[in-house]
């Protein structure tokens, strides 16, 4: 069980097709389905997976510098998360892709503090075992 520091709770209504509003209201969106799943993508609107790779992208970043700094690196940064939604035996899964732009580090380095960042990040101690994560970086 995790001790919480922080809890973000959001409420949404109408599935894909709806709304999503954090409680504290800095979130307020309209979802639509994706053209991928025979939707329309409506101009304006977003979705569960672009949601997730927001969150995942923020946050592997975030652990990302923690790392760098724990090694005494001085780095910048950017990391883009690819949230891919496909059917499984039983229903729909997700897999995930993150690449790591990373500065000031050798390709070696970017690639070992990609791997560090992995181990800590809570996306990804959340997805560990429950679906594909694939990861890489590329310093430049």
């Amino acid at each position: 069980m995790v001790n919480a520091l922080y809890t973000a709770k959001s409420t949404a209504e109408g599935g894909r097709k709806g709304t999503v509003q954090s409680s504290d209201g800095n979130l307020n969106l309209h979802l639509s389905m994706p053209k991928g799943l025979g939707g329309t993508e409506d101009a304006g609107t977003t979705n569960p997976e672009q949601l997730f790779s927001a969150g995942y992208a923020a946050c592997f970043d975030s652990a990302l510098q923690m790392v760098a700094g724990q090694a005494k690196k001085n780095i910048s940064s950017k990391v883009t998360a690819e949230i891919s939604i496909g059917q499984v035996e039983g229903g729909f899964g997700l897999s995930a892709k993150l690449h790591a732009e990373i500065s000031g580090v050798s390709q070696e380095e970017a690639i070992e503090l990609v791997k560090a960042a992995h181990q800590v990040c809570p996306y990804s101690n959340a997805t560990r075992g429950n679906i594909d994560v694939e990861i890489s970086a590329t310093a430049v």
